[in-house]
C-alpha cells in the first residue's frame, strides 16, 4: 500500500493538500487538509455590524461579493431589517453573475486540463476541428482558418520550451482520452473565455462599484443609486442597456460554447459518471428571490437535503441544525473536541498540533487540517452546483428537470449518473444555462422598476445604533457558486462579540469528525481509478470537481503568527 502526496494542489483558490493511500492501482482511503490558518473571524470581533460585510468579503480574493451577500443578510436578519426590492434584484444581478463567471472560469481555466491535453492539440487537423465545431454548435468562431490560428499559437509555446499557463500539465497521460481535434477544439475555447469571462463581470463592476471585492452593499439595502432622468445615477437606461448586452454575450458563450463542450468532452469521458460518487448527501439551502428572504417557497432554487441519492424524497432543512467539530482540525473547543458546536455559539480558537514542515505525511489519526468539519443533524454533506441541482430536480422543479434530462437523454444516462465527478461538470453547467437565462429577467424587472417610479433601493429604518436592542443574534444563508454558505453573528452593545462563517469548501474540504466520518472530498476519492500513481492526474480529476476554495475554507496567515490581522494584510 502506497501514500502518495499532492501538496499543493493548484488551479484552486488557497492552500489544500490530499493524500491518499493506494491499493492495487484505486484509492482506498484518503485525507483532505487545509495548510492555512483562519483568521477573518476574529479581526470581525469589536466592529461595528454594518462593516462586517466590507471585512468579510475579504475572506477571498474570488468568491469577495457572495460573503459580503451573506454577511449583511446576516446582520439584517439580527436588526429585523427588511430589504427593499430593487436591492433584491441588484443584489440577485450581482450574485447570478459571479454564479456563471465562477462557472466558466471552473470549467477551462481550473478543470478543463484534467481531461485536455494541450499538446495533442499540435496533432488535430484544423479542418475537422471546424467540421466538429459546427456540428455541435452554431458559434460563430468555427472555422478552419480560426483553429489553425489557435494551434500556431499553442505550437509557438510548445517550440519556445515555456508553455506559460499550459505548464505543469500531466501531458501524455493515458488517462486522457480525447482525439487531437477535440483537444484544439477545448484548447480554443479555453483562451476565449479568458475574454468572455473578464468582460462579463463587468456587471459587477456597474453595480458594485468595482470587481473584485464590490463596494456597494449596505445593511438594509444597497448604495447603487437609481435614477431614469439622471444620467450620473449608476442605474439609468444606458446602464440598463449595458446590462442587457453583457447579460445576452454571456448568454450566447454558455449555450453556444460552454455547454456544448461539456457534452462533448463528458461523452469520451462516460465512465467517470461512475467515479467520485463521494457521500451521496446533498445539502442547499435555497436562494435567489425577489420577494422575503425568509421565505423559502420563493426559492429559485430549492431548500432542501437528499439523503443516500434517494431523488424520490428532498427532506426539510433547518439551519439551527447545522454543526461543526473541531476533533480533526487544528483548533480547540472549550467543552472538548469531540463535541459539535452551532455556529451562533461557535469558537475559532487555533492550536496547531501538526507536523513541523517539511513533513513526508500528515499524522492523520490526530488533528490533520486548519479546515473545520461542518454536519447537519451529525451527518456530513456535499454542498454546491450538483446539490442544488438534485434536490431542484427531486422537489420537481420543472425548468431544471426539463434540461436536466435533455442532457441526460444526450448522453444515455440516469439522473443517478449525476452523483459523480462527470456529473459534477455537468451540474454547473446545467447551473450556468439557467441563471444566465434568469439574468435578464432580474434586469427588465430593474428596469420596469424604474420606469414606474419605484427608486427605492435602501431600508435606514434601524440604521442608527442606538435604535438596536442591547444584544442580538443572526445569520444569513447563500448558495455561493461553490454551495451553501452561512454567516452568524452575534451583537452586543453595538458592536460584533462573535462571528462564524460555514463555507462551502469548508462542507466539502473538511476531515473527519468526531464518529470517524469522512469530508466530501475524502469520500469521493475512494475508489477511484489511477493509472500511474507517480502522477495522480485521476485523484484531481475529483478534487477539482467540487471547485475547492480553501481561502474561503481557511482565509489567511500573519507572517509572525499573530491572529489579530493587520489591515494592511487584509486588503
Amino acid at each position: 500500500m502506497a501514500r502518495v502526496v499532492i501538496d499543493p494542489v493548484t488551479r484552486i483558490e488557497g492552500h489544500l493538500r490530499i493524500e491518499v493511500e493506494v491499493e492495487g492501482n484505486t484509492v482506498s482511503d484518503a485525507w483532505s487538509s487545509g495548510t492555512m490558518f483562519r483568521g477573518i473571524e476574529q479581526i470581525l470581533r469589536g466592529r461595528d455590524p454594518r462593516e462586517a460585510w466590507i471585512w468579510a468579503q475579504r475572506i477571498c480574493g474570488v468568491c469577495t461579493t457572495v460573503h459580503a451577500l451573506a454577511s449583511v443578510r446576516a446582520v439584517e436578519d439580527a436588526l429585523g431589517i427588511e430589504v427593499p426590492e430593487n436591492a433584491t434584484l441588484v443584489r440577485n444581478i450581482i450574485a447570478g453573475t459571479q454564479n456563471v463567471q465562477d462557472h466558466i472560469i471552473h470549467f477551462y481555466h481550473l478543470h478543463a486540463l484534467d481531461w485536455v491535453d494541450v499538446t495533442l492539440a499540435l496533432k488535430a487537423d484544423p479542418a475537422k476541428t471546424s467540421q466538429l465545431a459546427q456540428s455541435i454548435s452554431d458559434w460563430p468562431k468555427s472555422s478552419t482558418s480560426y483553429f489553425r490560428g489557435i494551434q500556431d499559437r499553442v505550437k509557438a509555446l510548445v517550440s519556445s520550451g515555456q508553455l506559460s499557463l499550459f505548464s505543469s500539465g500531466y501531458w501524455g497521460h493515458p488517462a486522457y482520452k480525447l482525439p487531437p481535434e477535440v483537444n484544439l477544439l477545448a484548447v480554443a475555447h479555453y483562451i476565449e473565455a479568458l475574454d468572455v469571462q473578464r468582460e462579463f463581470i463587468r456587471v459587477q463592476a456597474v453595480l458594485g462599484g468595482k470587481n473584485p471585492h464590490p463596494q456597494s452593499y449596505l445593511v438594509g439595502g444597497m448604495a447603487t443609486a437609481m435614477d431614469g432622468n439622471e444620467p450620473d445615477a449608476v442605474i439609468n437606461p444606458e446602464r440598463i442597456t449595458l446590462l442587457n448586452q453583457l447579460v445576452a454575450n454571456a448568454q450566447s458563450f454558455v449555450r453556444q460554447v460552454y455547454m456544448p463542450d461539456v457534452l462533448a468532452i463528458a461523452g469520451f469521458y462516460k465512465d467517470w459518471f461512475q467515479h467520485g460518487q463521494g457521500l451521496g448527501n446533498y445539502m442547499a439551502y435555497g436562494d435567489y428571490t425577489n420577494g422575503n428572504i425568509k421565505d423559502p417557497a420563493g426559492f429559485m432554487f430549492p431548500r432542501g437535503i437528499v439523503l443516500g441519492r434517494d431523488l424520490s424524497t428532498v427532506h426539510p432543512l433547518d439551519p439551527s441544525h447545522v454543526s461543526e467539530y473541531v476533533t480533526h482540525s487544528w483548533y480547540n473547543y472549550a467543552e472538548g473536541d469531540q463535541v459539535a458546536k452551532h455556529p451562533s455559539q461557535g469558537e475559532t480558537n487555533p492550536k496547531y498540533s501538526g507536523p513541523k514542515p517539511p513533513y513526508d505525511f500528515l499524522k492523520t489519526d490526530e488533528k490533520y487540517s486548519w479546515v473545520k468539519s461542518p454536519r447537519y443533524d451529525d451527518t456530513p454533506m456535499e454542498v454546491g452546483p450538483l446539490a442544488r441541482t438534485l434536490i431542484a430536480y427531486a422537489s420537481g422543479n420543472e425548468q431544471v428537470k426539463k434540461i436536466v434530462d435533455d442532457v441526460l437523454g444526450k448522453l444515455s444516462l440516469p439522473p443517478s449518473a449525476l452523483c459523480s465527478t462527470m456529473g459534477r461538470i455537468a451540474a454547473r453547467a446545467l447551473e450556468a444555462e439557467i441563471m444566465v437565462s434568469q439574468l435578464s429577467g432580474w434586469v427588465a424587472q430593474l428596469d420596469d422598476n424604474m420606469a414606474h417610479g419605484n427608486l427605492r433601493i435602501h431600508n435606514g429604518e434601524k440604521w442608527n445604533p442606538d435604535t438596536w436592542p442591547r444584544s442580538c443574534q443572526g445569520f444569513g444563508l447563500h448558495e455561493a457558486p461553490r454551495g451553501s454558505l452561512g454567516h452568524w453573528v452575534e451583537i452586543e452593545d453595538k458592536k460584533i462579540v462573535n462571528y462564524q462563517a460555514v463555507v462551502p469548501s469548508t462542507w466539502n474540504a473538511g476531515p473527519r469528525d468526531a464518529k470517524g466520518q469522512r469530508g466530501a472530498y475524502e469520500a469521493a476519492l475512494q475508489g477511484t481509478p489511477m493509472v500511474d500513481p507517480e502522477r495522480p492526474l485521476e485523484v484531481l480529476r475529483t478534487v477539482h470537481s467540487f471547485d475547492p476554495c480553501m481561502a474561503c475554507a481557511v482565509h489567511v496567515l500573519e507572517a509572525k503568527g499573530n491572529a489579530h490581522l493587520s489591515e494592511a494584510l487584509v486588503f
